[in-house]
């Protein structure tokens, strides 16, 4: 019989405010490179989860993400625009 067990949280990190912003200061083993700007963040249940934003598609492609054969299969096709350059 497997027991189901929490984990033990052994880190922390201080919250703050700077103006109206709050701020999070993480430890340094949590904390993003430098060359992250911006990150998605989302909630899962009480957690909240930040994931950094790519900078380009090559992540996404590399997965070998792929769409169903019916993907789109009723959409109809747009009208040609006439365009004026």
């Amino acid at each position: 019989m497997a027991i189901h067990q929490t984990p033990t949280l052994k880190q922390t990190a201080r919250v703050g405010w700077n103006n109206r912003s709050q701020t999070v200061t993480m430890p340094l083993e949590y904390r993003f490179p430098e060359s992250v700007r911006e990150v998605f963040i989302r909630r899962e249940g009480e957690s909240v989860v930040l994931t950094p934003r790519p900078t380009d598609w090559s992540g996404f492609f590399a997965s070998g993400v792929k769409v169903s054969d019916d993907f789109m299969a009723e959409r109809e096709p747009m009208p040609i625009q006439e365009r004026t350059f």
